[in-house]
């Protein structure tokens, strides 16, 4: 099941600084979006301009592959991204998928246009956000290494990596946005997840995944993340 929302699109202000928790890890903040779907090109601009004025955010664009059609097939689309969105669903105990879908910290889901409940969001994940398991990463000779410290967890996570570029640029062939030249931040190219991690420091080396970056994050199963780190 998929429904869309259209709202109206106003103007954008940077959220109010505050002092962020010691060893504190940027906010996920992911989107599920199409390049196929009329709603979504506001919810992309105000993930652009929350990454323009919020240092402590990490926006990542995931596009979806059930709005693809004859009309136009959207060529960022990834199933994993479908199938992501639809595991954040099942935490809620609902069915119903909708783009744009913004979720923060793996933890609130909103429409991802509502402006006030976006930063709302965001605001309160940083007043609650748990010290962060460090997470570094470096990429050499066509390899990644992922280094996890030690923490605590009471179940294990999951070892999530995403490869994203920073934006891409389209110009829309057909279908609800036919004729459009739409600017995506942070496009999510590859989903991989490394297995569990129980709570030891922990050492991986993987090929590098597509993507000119890469985020690997720790997340629990109720959605919510033990830690994060970039390259």
């Amino acid at each position: 099941m998929r429904f869309w929302v259209t709202l109206a699109f106003v103007a954008l202000v940077s959220l109010p600084a505050e002092a962020p928790p010691a060893q504190a890890r940027p906010v996920l903040v992911e989107l599920y979006t199409s390049q196929a779907c009329s709603s979504c090109p506001p919810a992309d601009a105000l993930l652009a301009a929350l990454q323009q004025t919020n240092k402590d955010i990490l926006p990542l664009s995931f596009n979806v592959t059930y709005w693809n059609s004859p009309a136009w097939t959207d060529g960022d689309s990834l199933a994993g991204a479908t199938a992501r969105q639809s595991w954040y669903v099942g935490l809620v105990h609902s069915d119903t998928v909708y783009t744009p879908e913004a979720v923060v910290d793996g933890d609130a889901q909103m429409v991802g246009s509502d402006r006030l409940a976006v930063t709302a969001a965001i605001l309160a994940a940083r007043r609650t956000q748990r010290a962060g398991v460090p997470v570094s990463l470096n990429i050499g000779a066509g390899m990644l290494t992922i280094s996890v410290g030690p923490g605590k967890t009471a179940q294990p996570d999951t070892i999530w990596l995403f490869g994203f570029d920073p934006a891409h640029t389209t110009r829309i062939g057909g279908g609800e946005n036919g004729g459009a030249i739409l600017t995506e931040i942070n496009v999510v190219r590859s989903i991989t997840s490394l297995g569990s991690w129980s709570g030891q420091a922990s050492t991986y080396h993987v090929p590098a995944p597509q993507g000119a970056h890469v985020a690997a994050v720790l997340q629990r199963n109720d959605g919510s993340i033990d830690g994060l780190g970039l390259r």
